[in-house]
């Protein structure tokens, strides 16, 4: 990657650095535990990480968390990680990504339709506080 930073994966079965917990807790207000076995998770070290449940043989993945370091946030951290998650599992065969975002998340609804993502659903109500969830789809041939 440009600017010194690389995107690491995470090996999976290994538990979560503490840096990944803590950010999770601040972004979403709980931290998940380790990835699972079919969940795959990439780095930028102490910055940021993106988190993706993979079905290899359908050709799919979902993108479950993608997080930033509130301090980094707005320098571009997020296009280089989404854009590097893409890159790498279209070259593990995974082409049909998705992912859903509360409504009113607008900076990540921008970040997603600059990746290439294009809204394709709404589900009303869906998340605890009553908001709407935005589905998006990216197909990468």
């Amino acid at each position: 990657m440009s600017g010194g930073l690389e995107v690491q994966r995470h090996a999976s079965g290994e538990a979560l650095p503490e840096w990944v917990a803590r950010l999770d807790r601040t972004a979403f207000g709980a931290a998940w535990k380790a990835p699972a076995a079919h969940e795959a998770l990439w780095l930028l070290p102490g910055l940021a990480f993106a988190r993706w449940a993979c079905i290899p043989a359908a050709g799919e993945a979902e993108l479950l968390r993608i997080a930033v370091d509130p301090a980094h946030r707005g320098g571009g951290l997020g296009r280089r990680l989404l854009e590097a998650c893409q890159e790498a599992l279209a070259a593990e065969g995974m082409t049909d990504l998705h992912l859903e975002v509360r409504a009113s998340n607008q900076g990540a609804i921008q970040l997603y339709r600059a990746c290439g993502w294009e809204p394709c659903g709404r589900r009303g109500g869906y998340y605890p506080d009553g908001e709407d969830a935005v589905l998006f789809r990216r197909t990468h041939s």
